[in-house]
């Protein structure tokens, strides 16, 4: 147990009988008349909601252990992605429900950070943006320039990203994970 003055951007909480949650933002504040408070924003680990809650300042808290690696990913078995701890060359097993979304940029020799509990993994956290190589778009049409629209691109992962008219098929993009934006092309 600690209190609410020890809690940082990142660390795990563990509120409301056992549910994890990551703090995304916290605040101390000291109002003019009354007793300070932490005000923060929570996500939970396993589900993803994401809630304000406020705590009086010096309340108990319970800090969860959660050890974050950095893991390459291997290959998908058809029931969990593989990943490979590249300090102990050990291999554990992902579900799809904890990689979710980001199995849309997950190419196989990513480096990703897993974090896990008590040996399950929670969640996983992909760089901030990835290269990709546009596997089926529309041809492009003379007159398409860079300021106008977007049309569909399926990228060699399988999903599916609006890029500027100009892209065709075969060239490399990089694509911002955390949105599924195109950033711009690779050279």
């Amino acid at each position: 147990m600690a209190s609410t003055n020890d809690i940082k951007n990142g660390t795990t909480l563990r509120l409301d009988g056992g549910v994890l949650w990551n703090v995304l933002e916290f605040q101390h504040v000291k109002p003019g008349k009354g007793g300070a408070f932490v005000r923060t924003k929570l996500k939970n680990v396993l589900t993803g909601k994401i809630v304000d809650k406020t705590f009086n300042a010096g309340a108990k808290v319970e800090f969860a252990n959660v050890d974050r690696r950095e893991m390459e990913y291997l290959y998908n078995d058809g029931e969990s992605f593989i990943f490979m701890d590249t300090q102990t060359y050990d291999q554990i097993p992902v579900s799809q429900a904890v990689v979710g979304d980001n199995s849309n940029f997950l190419l196989e020799n990513t480096k990703a950070t897993v974090a896990t509990h008590e040996g399950n993994p929670l969640y996983i956290e992909l760089p901030a943006a990835v290269e990709l190589e546009i596997t089926q778009t529309d041809p492009g049409v003379q007159g398409d320039r860079s300021t106008g629209g977007t049309k569909p691109a399926t990228v060699q992962t399988g999903a599916t990203i609006q890029v500027p008219l100009f892209i065709s098929t075969g060239e490399r993009i990089k694509v911002d994970t955390r949105t599924g934006d195109y950033l711009g092309r690779v050279n």
